[in-house]
């Protein structure tokens, strides 16, 4: 059942604050608290842990995904130089892929302070970066958009040339699990601004903030690769 701030803070004290005993800390244990936030069994305070193997799993498969088409990149590139007339040409960065670049990697700044701000029960920051995180995905989204738009005014399309190719598939699959993180960020933006937020949602800010960490570093990996190869 869903627990709204005020219940919280007044009946399981240390609950994502690292008030107790559950190794979050690195200060000494308090012997007198016990062992996961009061109010909550022990699976409770362990589900963290299934949702974190959960989401390195599905890491893992993406980082399978980009390895693959990582190697049919480079693998492609030196076919194209080894041929007679090769249709391998290098691409203008637009302008719109460096501003969305800075953008993603403000917004691993801000979900990363949500994430702290929750673990230390500080509400009104925890809202305010979440929202933040969110407008910044939504707008770093629309720039890829418009980045497609002024290479295709460049006379850039998908199938122009080879590098071209993988340029619009690879940002274009990068998207696609971008959006996934954003549904997971509209899944706790929304009861944390209702003061809604229960040990499910603490544990689905941990995972979305890994799984947001990731989509950040693997765009800088896929623009190095795309436009510094």
């Amino acid at each position: 059942m869903q627990t709204s701030v005020a219940e919280e803070m007044a009946t399981k004290r240390g609950l994502g604050a690292g008030g107790g005993n559950s190794g979050d800390d690195d200060g000494p244990k308090d012997p007198n608290l016990p062992d996961w936030p009061p109010g909550f069994s022990r699976d409770d305070a362990t589900e963290g842990a299934k949702y974190r193997f959960a989401m390195w799993l599905g890491l893992a498969s993406v980082v399978m995904l980009f390895v693959a088409m990582t190697s049919a990149y480079v693998l492609r590139y030196y076919t194209s130089q080894n041929a007679k007339v090769p249709d391998w040409k290098p691409l203008n960065v637009p302008s719109a892929l460096w501003i969305t670049t800075v953008i993603i990697l403000a917004s691993s700044i801000t979900i990363e302070l949500a994430r702290r701000a929750l673990r230390h029960n500080r509400y009104q920051l925890f809202r305010t970066m979440l929202v933040a995180t969110t407008l910044l995905g939504v707008v770093f989204i629309i720039g890829q958009l418009i980045g497609w738009q002024q290479l295709v005014a460049q006379g850039v399309y998908l199938y122009s040339n080879a590098h071209s190719s993988f340029f619009y598939i690879l940002t274009a699959l990068h998207g696609i699990h971008l959006l996934g993180g954003l549904l997971a960020l509209t899944y706790v933006t929304i009861p944390a601004l209702r003061l809604r937020i229960t040990m499910k949602n603490r544990h689905t800010v941990e995972v979305t903030t890994l799984y947001w960490h990731f989509m950040d570093g693997l765009w800088v990996y896929l623009f190095a690769l795309l436009f510094l190869f």
